[in-house]
């Protein structure tokens, strides 16, 4: 089969289009054809051995954990789905991911795709929905009527943390640049807020939640929003004990797990109509370098899809 592996750490030049063994599901395993693979700031973060502190990955290296496709084959006890199935799922991060014509993947890590979207589309959910959904709902238990403001909202994370929130009766505040406030108004954002000539600490106060993707001096900044025992959720790092102290708030960190049943509840909404996932660019897999360039840029809109099946 054809994959895009990286053979060592590097930039986008270290990912190798080539042809591999197609592999075979173990015990509780399937094998998935994969139709499209979801691009996400992990990718290129493993790909430059940013992770290899936390991440013990043998090379070469299969990357991309977000999948949609068809399962072509089971693994002994590989309960709960048959051949033909049409499923999604976020990968084990440890393991070759989805940057190729075919993967393995243990039962839990998937569920049946939404009926409603095409491959492309429930590649892009996975990783960030349900880094959205675990940060808003798991750790910072956000309910109705609360104030939740939402940085990069246009972007991966944000698109579907807004959706989530309006679904969940919040009222959403977003940061965006200038080209993207329509989009997350219509997301579901009752006021967005331009980054580019507006600082958001001047104008929001009181949010019972952030989530930061950004990290830095936005995540400093937006301890100051907070009203007193609000919490920040950071994709990216925590705050300094005694800055947390300073203005009477919490902070935690998120990264994603694997939920087959948040991921069949996130399903269900798309099915519905309550979330559509976002996807700006859709590239083959021979452009895997591209995506990753694109996806480091940090300005795209939505989401960054491989299509791997014509």
């Amino acid at each position: 089969m054809k994959a895009v592996r990286i053979h060592q750490y590097g930039s986008p030049e270290v990912l190798v289009y080539e042809d591999v063994v197609r592999p075979r599901p173990g015990s509780g395993n399937v094998l998935v054809e994969v139709h499209a693979a979801g691009v996400n700031p992990i990718d290129w973060k493993v790909r430059e051995g940013h992770a290899k502190g936390w991440l013990n990955h043998a090379l070469p290296l299969i990357l991309g954990w977000d999948v949609s496709g068809v399962i072509v084959e089971l693994g002994n006890t590989a309960n709960g789905f048959k051949k033909g199935d049409e499923v999604y799922g976020k990968l084990d991060v440890m393991h070759d991911g989805a940057y190729a014509e075919y993967t393995t993947t243990a039962t839990e890590n998937i569920t049946l795709k939404p009926k409603t979207v095409d491959h492309v589309h429930a590649a892009a959910v996975p990783i960030a929905a349900l880094t959205a959904w675990q940060s808003l709902f798991d750790l910072a238990n956000l309910s109705t009527g609360q104030t939740i403001l939402i940085h990069a909202a246009a972007g991966g994370v944000g698109h579907f943390a807004v959706q989530f929130a309006k679904w969940k009766g919040a009222r959403v505040i977003g940061t965006a640049s200038a080209r993207n406030t329509k989009f997350v108004k219509k997301l579901g954002a009752e006021e967005v807020i331009d980054y580019t000539v507006r600082k958001f600490e001047d104008e929001v106060r009181g949010v019972d939640c952030v989530l930061d993707t950004q990290g830095g001096e936005v995540l400093s900044r937006s301890l100051r929003v907070l009203k007193k025992g609000g919490i920040v959720v950071s994709t990216l790092e925590e705050p300094r004990a005694e800055d947390l102290t300073r203005y009477g708030v919490r902070a935690t960190h998120v990264i994603a797990k694997s939920d087959s049943r948040q991921l069949k509840e996130i399903a269900a909404l798309i099915d519905t109509g309550h979330v559509k996932p976002a996807v700006e660019i859709v590239l083959p897999l021979a452009e895997a370098r591209k995506a990753h360039e694109l996806s480091q840029s940090g300005h795209t809109h939505g989401k960054i899809v491989l299509k791997v099946k014509p």
